[in-house]
Formats: structure tokens, C-alpha cells, sequence
């Protein structure tokens, strides 16, 4: 254990430690000029919701430095915590794995030999209050303790376990409340484990790596050699990535850093003693992941570089990690996910394969110059812009490939600046408005650059600020956005070489003459941009492929405009209507509906029905009149995640090439 005592002379003067001002001056460009908030000691407005929280995560140093975390609950309703002498608690808890938690192995074997550091976060998951404390043990003590062999590897060697109560008495030095952002509400229930140490060696066991992947909490605990802090993180599930888990790159994990109170207590103290423990609950089955190892600090494009849209990053070279199956002694029902959780920011090495990250925003090659909005429905519209470069010494853009999208830059519109809490609109404070859009027009001749004047188009839905700006905006409004770059593989564009005989089959689904298989594209909505800019380059190569569209009954007149943008799609559609009453459905079927005679006489056929699986797989009575059923498929798919989903159990061992249109 480290030979200090736990105290921390800057933050009872209410000023900041080195590496907190450290980490400000690095981030704000000065440490901040209001004093710190945390207090000496325990205030009474504290007591109260410790002993409110439902959980308390505990942090400790080993004895050879290393921080270890952990969770407990007592009863699943607070109640651990009672204050015996002014500034000391006596904290409580049931049911505690005592045989394979690395914090109350620590606190036995080391109550004894003086104080030492300690770290707490009193939380409780449904009011989202949490308060944290740090200071020193004065005692511990596990009633009816017994013995469990060890192996070297740590792992148990007789399936003996040690639940029970935990008992320490803890001198509290300093205090500080936290906000409730990015905490996902729970219903904690007590719960008496059956211990079981799975591993206790590197790399990760399969089942520990999945509990990363559907974490949306964890808590890690820090030291800067003179005090502790163990704080709270959270976010959607998976928002923590396994960069690495081998022999040969070790076991590296990394997190985003969302926008908080930037006092950057937890990162002040990483950048003095970078090591760091956490431990990972599993609310749903009780298991748990703790981790030990060393944490780096990534800014800007370092942060970029790892995750997508990341401006702020924490990366993780793990040293250690036990995980126990049941070793929680509470189980945690979801309740509402935090409306201040961002998407999750995916590595820059699970984007599909050719895509790549845009331009730095500052580096932008060229303008984007509103000229034209479309309406094609109440929610959907078209958008054309010119193109300029920034300067005339600035190197031309590349173009795009059918199918591609390009990433524009919003910020300059709609960034207010930071702000700790934002209830009116959450999501904003870790938003960085740059958004891709698919383009929906054929780009210059391949291979080209692009000149300024080339104009581009899109079709959106209005779906948050940034389609919101558009629909606010038109040409008279001058609107310019940065273009960070196009990008987007090659996997959604239909190949010429796929060429499939001259097209003048009336079926949707007609057997194509050639060899090689039938493209099938299947859209949901707006979905149907990646189609749009390659239609008329797969039309002018006598490409064959089937178009599955589905559509809401509102939404149909986006079908009409693009069968008539582009003469010949409509003869390779069949459109799928859904959201029409029984009684309209009826009357489409009898071609009294406007749109649905339109879409017939372009040459669609149409369902007024949802999608099935028979006609993804051309086994319906829909599709198998075309005579493809026994014929092979190449599938790209394009659609919100619940129809992907849905799409893709369907296509499950087939040839799919996909992207999710989060609408």
C-alpha cells in the first residue's frame, strides 16, 4: 500500500491538485478560476443520501499500487452507511463475495498495518443522486471469515466460496455531490451470490468481452499518491470498446469521455499516477469484471483516430482482470436510459472495411452552398448544393462513388458551447454536428475531381438539428457547411460486372440471363439513397437487379418522384405500403387511391403489406413467379435498425452487404 496518509491538502483549500489543474489547462487552455467544490469532511446534507444510495462502489490501492474497484448493495435500498463519530462512518453491507473481490482482500489484509487510501461513490440508480467520498480505513473486519484456497493464477481451486458481511469503519476527508447525467436508471434488487471465479488471467475470457460490449455502466477508481477518487461512468450499451484482447497486443479497452463538470477530477489524477482500476457489473446476471492497468488520456484527433466522432477519450492497457460469474450481491432491472447519452462511438477499426474518418473540421477542402430544397413529402426533402473549394491553392475534391456519402460540417450553426447540464436538449452537449449524408445524385465522370460549381444532391428526413437547420433553410439564407470529405465502401454499389442480361423482362424479380448472381436491394424509406445515385449508370450497363421497397402509405410520393427522376427503376421495384387503415388498404387494392394507380402505371408492383421473409428469399407467391427462387442472390440492404434486424435474421449465412439508416 502506498506509505502516505489519505489526505489532500489542495482540495481542502479549495484549490486544485497539479493534475487537475493539469488536465484544465490542457483542455480550457487555464484551470478553472473558481475554487474546487469539494469539501473537508462529511457535511450533513451528505449523510442523507448516502444513506439514500442503493449502491456504493469502493476503490483501494494494492500493495503493489495498483487501484482495484468494486460494488456493493446492502438490502437493495440503501441503509449501509451511519455516522459513529464526527467525519467517520460505519459502513455495512450482506452477502459480500469475500473470497474473490479483490477490494476486500485488500481491506483484510491490510486494516491492520495503518491507514491507507479509500474511495467511494454512493449512488442510487433510480433518484440518479450520487455523492462521493474519499479518505482512509481505519478498520475492517468480515464476521465468520473463512479460509479459500488459491491457486497461482488466483483462480479457486475447490468450488468453496465466502459470502457474507462486510463490515469498515472509514475516516472521510473530503466530499463532493455529483450530477446525474449519463447515470441509467436501475431497480436494484439484494440478491445472495454463489461465487465463481472464472479467470483470473489474460487475455479475456468470450463471456467477459460480451459483458463489455453490453455494459452501460462501469465505475473505475484513481489515486494521485495523496488521495482517491472513484467516480461513476455511463452511457448506451457497448459505449466502452475492446481495442485489443491477445497475447500478442494485450488487453487494451478505451471510452469516450463525455462532457461533464470539467473539474476532471478522476483524469487529474490519471495524469499524475496513470493507473486505474474498474470494475464492470453485470446488472442482469450478477457477474462481474474487475480490471486493473494503466489509462492514457486521448485529445482531439488522438481521440479521433481510435473512435469515430470522439473528442475525448480514456484508453486502457490492462495489467490484470478477475471476472466472477454471480459475484454481485444485487441484481439491477433497467429502467429509463439517460436522455444525455450520445451514440455509441464505434472503433475506427469496426467501420466497414475502405471507409474512413473525415477531415479534420478546421482542414475542410471545400463549401457546400444551399441552392435548392425540394419537398417530396411533409418529412422528406431533396437538397442541392454547389460546391466551392475554401480557397483557390486548396487541392480538389475526389469525387464521390454512387452510393457514397458525403460529411458535412453543422457546428459553425449550431453549437451554443458547453454548458453542465442541458435538460431542454441533452443529447447537444456531447453532439459535434457533423452528419453524413448518402448523395443521392450520379457523381461526375469516373475517376474525376470535383470542380467547383459541380452541384450535389441529398434526400433526408427531418430527423434532429441538423435536417432541422436544412428544413429552416432555402437558397436565399446562404447557408454553407464545410465538407469534411465523401466516404463509404464499396460494399453497397452493384458492380457492372454483375451485368445480368438487357433488362427488358416486366418481372421485378426476372432470372437474369448471365452468370453471377441476382442483385437485391432492399430499402426501407429513406434507405433507398445509396440506390439512387447508381441507378442510372446500372440502367445504362443493362445491370439486373430487384428493388424491395417499403414505404409508409405518407411516404409513397417519395417512390413516385424517383420513378419518375429515373425511367426504368419502377419496372425493377416491388413497393410495400404499411400504415394505411384497413379500409384505404382495401381501396388501394382496387386502385382507387391515386398513388397507388401511379406507382402501377410507372411500372412498380406494389403490396399494401408489410415485407415477409418469402420476399427477401423469393420463395413467396409474390416473388417466385419471377422464377428466381433456386437462383443465387447478392442482398445490400439499407433500412432503420429495427427493420435491419429483422432483415438480417432472414439473411442469416447470406451474402449481405448493409448500412443502417438511423431514421
Amino acid at each position: 500500500m502506498p506509505s502516505t496518509t489519505a489526505t489532500n491538502d489542495a482540495n481542502v483549500r479549495g484549490t486544485w491538485h497539479t493534475g487537475e489543474a493539469s488536465v484544465q489547462t490542457r483542455l480550457l487552455g487555464s484551470p478553472l478560476q473558481f475554487p474546487n467544490p469539494t469539501v473537508q469532511g462529511l457535511p450533513p446534507r451528505y449523510l442523507g443520501r448516502l444513506a439514500a444510495a442503493s449502491l456504493l462502489a469502493l476503490g483501494a490501492v494494492d500493495s503493489n499500487g495498483h487501484p482495484w474497484a468494486t460494488v456493493w448493495a446492502h438490502g437493495g435500498g440503501g441503509g449501509f452507511v451511519r455516522l459513529v463519530a464526527p467525519n467517520v462512518l460505519d459502513l455495512h453491507f450482506e452477502d459480500v463475495d469475500r473470497a474473490a473481490d479483490p477490494v476486500v482482500q485488500m481491506l483484510t489484509q491490510t486494516a491492520g498495518s495503518g491507514p491507507f487510501l479509500l474511495a467511494g461513490l454512493a449512488i442510487d440508480l433510480q433518484s440518479l443522486d450520487r455523492v462521493k467520498i474519499a479518505g482512509r480505513l481505519l478498520a475492517a473486519t468480515l464476521p465468520g471469515a473463512i479460509e479459500v484456497p488459491m491457486d497461482e493464477s488466483g483462480d479457486s481451486v475447490v468450488p468453496r466460496t465466502d459470502v457474507g458481511e462486510v463490515r469498515m469503519a472509514m475516516a472521510v476527508l473530503e466530499s463532493l455531490g455529483n450530477c446525474p447525467k449519463y447515470v441509467n436508471k436501475k431497480l436494484i434488487r439484494s440478491h445472495r451470490p454463489t461465487p465463481t471465479v472464472i479467470s483470473s488471467s489474460l487475455p479475456l475470457r468470450p463471456e467477459a468481452v460480451q459483458l463489455i460490449g453490453r455494459a452501460d455502466a462501469f465505475f473505475m477508481s484513481s489515486t494521485n499518491n495523496r488521495s482517491m477518487d472513484t467516480n461513476h461512468r455511463g452511457g448506451p450499451p457497448g459505449f466502452m470498446r475492446v481495442v485489443s484482447n491477445n497475447e500478442q497486443k494485450g488487453v487494451v479497452l478505451v471510452y469516450p469521455e463525455y462532457s461533464g463538470n470539467r473539474l476532471y477530477q478522476s483524469l487529474g489524477n490519471l495524469s499524475v499516477n496513470p493507473r486505474v482500476g474498474i470494475v464492470i457489473p453485470d446488472f442482469k446476471t450478477s457477474a462481474v469484471l474487475y480490471l486493473t492497468g494503466e489509462a492514457e488520456l486521448l485529445v482531439g484527433p488522438a481521440a479521433a483516430a481510435v473512435l469515430h466522432h470522439a473528442q475525448l477519450a480514456v484508453r486502457v492497457t490492462v495489467s490484470a482482470a478477475r471476472f466472477v460469474a454471480d459475484g454481485l450481491n444485487f441484481y439491477g432491472d433497467d429502467g429509463e436510459p439517460s436522455p444525455y447519452n450520445p451514440p455509441v462511438r464505434r472503433l475506427l477499426s469496426e467501420l466497414p472495411q475502405g471507409d474512413s474518418a473525415p477531415v479534420e473540421r478546421d482542414a475542410a477542402l471545400a463549401t457546400a452552398t444551399l441552392v435548392a430544397s425540394e419537398v417530396i413529402t411533409p418529412t422528406i426533402r431533396r437538397f442541392t448544393f454547389k460546391l466551392q473549394r475554401t480557397s483557390e491553392g486548396a487541392p480538389a475534391l475526389q469525387a464521390w462513388k454512387p452510393g457514397q456519402h458525403v460529411t458535412l460540417d453543422f457546428g459553425k450553426h449550431l453549437d451554443v458551447g458547453w454548458s453542465h447540464m442541458r435538460d431542454n436538449d441533452p443529447k447537444s452537449l456531447n453532439d459535434d454536428f457533423i452528419r453524413t449524408f448518402t448523395v443521392s445524385s450520379p457523381p461526375p465522370a469516373a475517376g474525376a475531381a470535383v470542380e467547383d460549381g459541380t452541384e450535389i444532391q441529398i434526400t433526408a428526413r427531418r430527423n434532429g438539428p441538423a435536417t432541422g437547420l436544412l428544413w429552416r433553410s432555402g437558397p436565399r439564407t446562404d447557408l454553407q457547411l464545410p465538407i469534411l470529405g465523401f466516404g463509404g465502401t464499396d460494399s453497397m454499389q452493384m458492380s457492372s460486372r454483375s451485368a445480368l442480361g438487357s433488362g427488358e423482362s416486366d418481372s421485378v424479380a426476372a432470372r437474369p440471363s448471365g452468370p453471377g448472381p441476382l442483385c437485391v436491394f432492399i430499402a426501407g424509406g429513406v434507405g433507398i439513397t445509396p440506390l439512387l445515385a447508381q441507378v442510372p449508370g446500372l440502367l445504362l450497363n443493362g445491370t439486373e437487379f430487384a428493388l424491395l421497397w417499403s414505404l409508409r402509405a405518407d411516404d409513397t410520393p417519395m417512390a413516385l418522384d424517383a420513378f419518375a427522376r429515373l425511367p426504368g427503376l419502377a419496372r425493377c421495384t416491388l413497393l410495400f405500403v404499411t400504415g394505411t387503415p384497413a379500409d384505404a388498404a382495401a381501396a388501394a387494392r382496387e386502385g382507387e387511391l391515386q398513388w397507388y394507380r401511379d406507382a402501377l402505371e410507372a411500372g412498380a408492383r406494389v403490396e399494401v403489406r408489410r415485407m415477409a421473409r418469402g420476399d427477401v428469399l423469393g420463395d413467396s407467391e409474390t416473388t417466385k413467379g419471377g422464377g428466381v427462387s433456386s437462383h443465387p442472390r447478392r442482398y445490400f440492404l439499407c433500412a432503420g435498425p429495427a427493420m435491419s434486424r429483422v432483415v438480417m435474421e432472414w439473411l442469416d449465412g447470406k451474402e449481405v452487404a448493409s448500412e443502417s439508416f438511423e431514421y
